[in-house]
């Protein structure tokens, strides 16, 4: 019984160890964000790839890859750049790596293709109407922390979005966000999603303990709404 619950221990900590990296690759590599256009400036998603589950409903539209397929930095093989037009989500570019260039000092810098017109030919914007969840975006400095994923913002704007609508909007500090997703997870505690993965986690042999743990930790991928004012 002792060992049964030491290696129940141990699988614990290995998938806690995972969730705490979030989307880090198995060589342990952040993972380059997808872009958004906001209000007419740029933005990198940091917990969010809208396109993943179209092109794993339809893989025949699933991006070429680039030179660079097996980068541990970019999995996925492209880098997706969305845009906000009058509340709605669309995709307006898909890029893949393409080679390397060099400067007159012998740095090195990624080349990117866009493939957009390769997947959806003649089209200049995607609508997106498939998305419900929290955009998050940094704002202001940002800093990348190695093996750790995601960076840290000094400011973050949240977008709630339904169907690919955006229905409010919320900025914060870098420490009013920490507060907002401790309350945030206190609220989720009191929904019917948070008992559907608890009973999720639960089967899995997870204590209430464990399970809190976990999803507290990744609160904006499980939240779909901004619960807390």
């Amino acid at each position: 019984m002792k060992k049964i619950i030491n290696l129940k221990r141990m699988v614990f900590i290995i998938l806690q160890t995972v969730v705490f990296t979030s989307t880090i690759s198995l060589l342990g590599t952040p993972q380059i964000k997808d872009n958004i256009i906001y209000k007419g400036k740029k933005y990198i998603l940091l917990h969010n790839f809208p396109m993943e589950n179209y092109f794993k409903k339809y893989p025949d539209k699933t991006p070429p890859k680039g030179c660079y397929v097996s980068s541990t930095a970019l999995w996925r093989g492209y880098v997706a750049t969305y845009v906000i037009k009058e509340n709605q989500l669309y995709l307006k570019d898909i890029g893949i790596q393409d080679g390397e260039k060099s400067n007159e000092r012998g740095v090195y810098s990624t080349i990117w293709k866009s493939v957009m017109n390769e997947v959806f030919p003649n089209q200049k914007l995607v609508k997106i109407n498939w998305v419900t969840g929290l955009f998050v975006l940094p704002v202001g400095e940002i800093k990348y922390v190695i093996y750790a994923d995601p960076p840290i913002g000094e400011n973050y704007i949240i977008l709630e979005m339904e169907n690919g609508i955006l229905k409010r909007e919320k900025e914060f500090t870098n420490e009013e966000y920490e507060e907002f997703k401790k309350q945030q997870f206190e609220a989720f505690k009191e929904t019917e999603e948070y008992e559907k993965e608890k009973k999720k986690l639960i089967r899995k042999k997870f204590t209430d303990e464990e399970v809190d743990s976990m999803i507290q930790f990744k609160i904006i991928e499980y939240s779909t709404k901004i619960l807390v004012e």
